[in-house]
């Protein structure tokens, strides 16, 4: 049962409800779903007995020429084609008269899979096309009842009018007339009341028969789970790989020349008579290696994941990368609910990696990051005033970023025009870990 609307509830709203907006549009819902119903009933209609005419005429024994024996045929095996192109059609076309008159987006369905015949039969199998044709028929009730309804609340003042005004012989129906003058304001009251249910129930049904099933939302959700699971097979493979290379090229690299130097310094002691200033530059040298890897370990391990981001949160994290930064950065962090240790782990790679990125490669002189969550979404923006031209499809680094946000089903945007400015954004869901 429909709740009373607020516009019953004191004679100005009941005013107001009669010009607001939101009445208009389901009003033109209405009429536009009349008409709309109208034309996709006459035409379904048609090909119907247009196809039932044709395979009537081939079961009874065709008769006449063999150009209308031909068209018999081909109608009767090739109606399916044009019957199903104007079923998908009209639900495009019902689902653009939601999105536009009353802002409800309906998902289309899922595309059926295949090609040619193959692709054909599994249309007409598919629940889809049974739905989108329940509620072409479904609409067509909707239209004309519900039309008529509205047409009438509307228009019965003006009828009024023309019974007083014209004094009009209502011999046919005694009383017509008045019972019209009397019924007139509470129809013109009601009709807002009457447009919105039936935009309402309207709704309701297109939500059920042209937006996609149950099944099918499982389906992309399970679609959606099998692409997650690969971004984040791929962003462990990648991120396995980075640390190969950073500590082969890195800490390896320092632990090598510490080794070196002091098997140089452990030799030149060894020996009769040796320098010891030799061995003392070379213990030296080994002393400033060891600090370097000690140095390059700490920035490697704070990379993968910063003590302080679990002890402070993403602020005081975010702070030392901008402060470690080769060039100002300007960092805003609006987090008043901390998200998920994973969301912020991820946030802060996304940041690290964004300015490491502009440090190699966009030549930039400063770059601002901003942090904010709204609702249950974080959302990251990174930019730079360099020089442009980044391509997620030509470097592994936007890739891996990419990944990392769609491991826990948030997204990464990259717009970066030829000669800058550069800006990601990236969006990761807030919502509580399970336990």
């Amino acid at each position: 049962m429909l709740p009373v609307p607020h516009f019953y509830r004191g004679p100005m709203n009941a005013l107001r409800a009669l010009w607001a907006p939101r009445t208009w549009r389901a009003t033109a819902h209405a009429l536009a779903g009349l008409v709309l119903g109208l034309l996709v009933a006459s035409v379904l209609v048609t090909l119907l007995v247009l196809w039932w005419a044709a395979l009537f005429s081939l079961l009874a024994g065709p008769t006449g020429t063999w150009a209308l024996v031909t068209v018999y045929v081909l109608w009767t095996f090739g109606a399916p084609v044009p019957l199903l192109w104007f079923i998908r059609a009209a639900g495009r076309l019902q689902r653009a008269r939601f999105r536009w008159l009353l802002g409800v987006d309906l998902p289309r369905p899922l595309p059926v899979e295949g090609s040619g015949l193959r692709r054909l039969v599994r249309e007409w199998r598919s629940p889809a096309t049974g739905r989108q044709l329940t509620y072409h028929v479904v609409a067509l009730f909707i239209g004309v009842v519900g039309g008529g309804v509205l047409l009438a609340c509307w228009s019965a003042v003006p009828v009024a009018v023309g019974f007083v005004a014209g004094d009009w012989n209502d011999d046919w129906y005694p009383g017509f007339g008045v019972t019209v003058t009397a019924l007139a304001p509470a129809l013109l009251f009601g009709a807002p009341w009457v447009a919105r249910g039936l935009a309402h129930v309207d709704t309701l049904a297109a939500r059920e028969l042209l937006g996609r099933s149950r099944a099918d939302e499982l389906a992309e959700q399970v679609a959606a789970l099998a692409r997650s699971r690969a971004e984040i097979v791929a962003a462990t493979d990648a991120e396995r790989r980075r640390i190969e290379r950073d500590l082969h090229d890195g800490a390896q690299q320092r632990l090598v020349s510490l080794a070196m130097n002091l098997g140089m310094a452990r030799a030149a002691l060894d020996r009769d008579g040796a320098s010891l200033d030799r061995a003392r530059e070379a213990v030296r040298e080994a002393h400033d290696e060891a600090k370097l890897a000690l140095t390059e370990l700490r920035e490697f391990v704070r990379g993968l994941h910063a003590a302080v981001l679990n002890d402070r949160g993403l602020d005081a994290a975010l702070s030392g990368i901008a402060a470690r930064a080769p060039f100002p950065v300007r960092l805003r962090v609006d987090v008043d609910e901390r998200c998920p240790p994973s969301v912020e782990a991820i946030a802060y790679f996304i940041v690290s990696e964004a300015l490491t990125n502009v440090a190699k490669h966009a030549g930039a002189r400063h770059a601002d990051v901003s942090v904010e969550r709204t609702g249950t979404i974080l959302r990251i923006v990174v930019t730079d005033d360099g020089n442009g031209g980044a391509d997620p499809e030509r470097g592994t680094g936007l890739r891996g970023l990419a990944r990392r946000a769609a491991s826990v089903d948030g997204t990464l945007d990259v717009r970066s025009p030829p000669g800058g400015p550069t800006t990601v954004t990236a969006e990761l869901p807030c919502t509580p870990e399970e336990p």
